[in-house]
């Protein structure tokens, strides 16, 4: 899988561009716009005997491109909101990626040294672009640069995930599902469907998140078309493996 990084939109480009001059306190009479390249692959998956791993980045402008790399070590915190510190545990070789026009580069992510954890590791590599490397153009309040973050998991054999989840009504026609990870490597529900009793639909989300060990999160789901009915159900959750976990629940009336 390749994640292409574009501002293709003029209403992406707005967004970014508004959501940047808040944060400075002043809108820019012109901005410049980050160039645009594509990362493969967007999920980076090591045991801990490996040694390195590979990572193509790809430069799909007409512009030359300057990005650089930092590595973070992630966790969560008991909500589920993303805690990050940088690491030295792990580092991109080069660190500073210089990237002609409609140019490739493989780079490799490395280990300084093996892990004797029986856990799942679990880091995030920041990649920016950095719009200082770009000539100089007086004409120019503010410069949008692009970033990606790639999930890096580090795992041994015996690490596994392990999902469970229950609900319970928030509204007539929604519930809240509560789902924590019991196990010591990461799961990602994609996706959430209601089943009723004789399996038919009655509800969904197709969103989720991850969930690093140890943690809980909670999702909405809402039905379009009138009440959820009360009684015996079931919660099927789409995991990004391919595989689902379903859960026996039962609905308050």
């Amino acid at each position: 899988m390749t994640l292409r990084i574009a501002f293709r939109s003029p209403i992406a480009r707005a967004l970014s561009l508004v959501c940047i001059a808040l944060a400075s306190g002043s809108f820019p009479a012109k901005p410049a716009w980050a160039g645009q390249f594509s990362v493969s692959p967007v999920r980076i998956y090591m045991a801990p005997r490996d040694r390195a791993t590979a990572i193509t980045i790809t430069n799909e402008s007409d512009e030359a491109l300057v990005m650089q790399a930092d590595v973070y070590s992630w966790k969560q915190k008991p909500d589920g909101e993303d805690d990050l510190t940088l690491s030295e545990d792990l580092f991109l070789s080069p660190p500073i990626i210089k990237l002609a026009p409609r140019a490739r580069q493989v780079v490799r992510l490395a280990m300084l040294r093996p892990s004797p954890s029986p856990d799942q590791l679990t880091y995030r590599m920041l990649v920016r672009e950095i719009v200082e490397a770009r000539p100089a153009d007086e004409k120019l309040k503010l410069q949008v640069a692009l970033a990606f973050s790639l999930p890096v998991f580090i795992t041994p054999a015996s690490a596994k995930g392990k999902l469970e989840c229950s609900a319970q009504r928030s509204a007539p026609d929604a519930l809240v599902v509560s789902c924590e990870n019991k196990g010591n490597a990461y799961v990602h529900p994609r996706e959430f469907s209601l089943l009723g009793a004789s399996g038919e639909k009655l509800a969904g989300r197709d969103s989720g998140g991850y969930l690093l060990p140890g943690i809980r999160r909670t999702f909405d789901i809402k039905r379009a078309d009138g009440r959820i009915p009360g009684g015996k159900a079931r919660l099927a959750a789409g995991l990004d493996d391919g595989s689902t976990a379903t859960f026996d629940i039962a609905i308050a009336e």
